[in-house]
């Protein structure tokens, strides 16, 4: 809805939060005990950014990006990364045609509208490097042509711990373009007695219903453009950002790319949330899922991106 230049709250609450709960149900009824991830890869979908789930095999990572892709009506391409794969394998490659003695272009799996990349950090950096540009700028160069990704493209990207054998970790940068990295860790009580139930009975793979068009993605990906934010919540956002680059205990802070990412994120959550406003609890619930993974501490590891986050959000004042 590219003509939205201001929407009442009764518009956010009536119009895109009632498909959303609806979605965000479906999706749960299939990845059980998750509600709190599902919501973070929703709000991720709507900020128009990418996600990397970081678990051990069997989490569940594939069955959630399944489960969004029948949510949402979007069409599905996976990848199972491995060592030997090459960019090719990825973005697609020009054959040489024989019938018009020319080169015509086949498209890869990454031209989809969701691209499930499984097990990314098994694959070498070149490799995830052709991915990583293809996430950035919505399209893929061959041979000096340009060949546009869908509007609605989105990459649900998994990865094993680094302790786990025969990985290529994602440097920095590359983790720099993921919006959001979550972690889908082990079933509760009950969603997995459940879930062990509905394996017995042959019914552990549900199938999710439909709840929206693409068309109907891409009006709420532009509402959430149009969520308002106050300055004082700019001042707070900056003051944020101006700790994670100052403070002793970090050995860098947030980039601009990360700040605009935890600005459009929190947008999407208030959003969500049914509110044409950003609040400072907004900010609070979605910098951990945005900046964990783009911080690091004086002593060169990654590991405590949590804690630094907790850091921030004690030292920094709201008002």
């Amino acid at each position: 809805m590219s003509g939205i230049t201001q929407l009442s709250q009764e518009s956010f609450d009536s119009d895109g939060n009632k498909a959303l709960r609806t979605t965000m149900a479906a999706v749960g009824e299939a990845v059980l005990g998750k509600e709190d991830q599902i919501r973070m890869a929703l709000c991720c979908l709507l900020a128009r950014g990418h996600l990397l789930i970081e678990d051990l095999p069997g989490m569940g990572k594939t069955t959630l990006a399944h489960a969004l892709g029948d949510a949402l009506g979007l069409n599905y391409q996976r990848i199972q990364f491995t060592s030997d794969m090459l960019p090719a394998d990825v973005l697609g490659a020009s054959i040489f045609d024989r019938d018009s003695a020319s080169f015509r272009f086949v498209p890869g799996p990454v031209f989809t509208q969701l691209l499930l990349a499984d097990e990314v950090n098994r694959t070498t950096p070149k490799t995830q490097s052709a991915l990583l540009e293809a996430m950035e700028e919505r399209q893929v160069t061959i041979d000096g042509v340009s060949h546009p990704l869908p509007k609605t493209f989105f990459v649900i990207a998994t990865q094993n711990p680094g302790s786990q054998s025969g990985t290529y970790p994602l440097p920095e940068s590359q983790l720099d373009r993921f919006l959001m990295r979550i972690e889908l860790g082990y079933p509760g009580h009950d969603a997995e007695r459940l879930m062990l139930q509905s394996g017995l009975s042959g019914q552990h793979k549900k199938s999710v219903r439909q709840c929206m068009s693409v068309e109907q993605l891409i009006d709420l990906q532009d509402r959430v453009d149009h969520v308002k934010v106050s300055d004082p919540l700019l001042d707070y956002l900056q003051r944020l950002v101006d700790y994670s680059r100052t403070a002793a205990d970090f050995a860098y802070g947030l980039s601009p790319r990360g700040t605009l990412s935890l600005l459009q994120a929190a947008k999407s959550w208030a959003f969500i949330d049914g509110r044409n406003h950003v609040i400072p609890e907004d900010l609070q619930s979605v910098l951990p899922w945005v900046a964990s993974h783009r911080l690091a501490s004086t002593n060169g590891t990654l590991s405590n991106g949590q804690s630094l986050v907790a850091q921030m959000l004690d030292a920094v004042d709201v008002l």
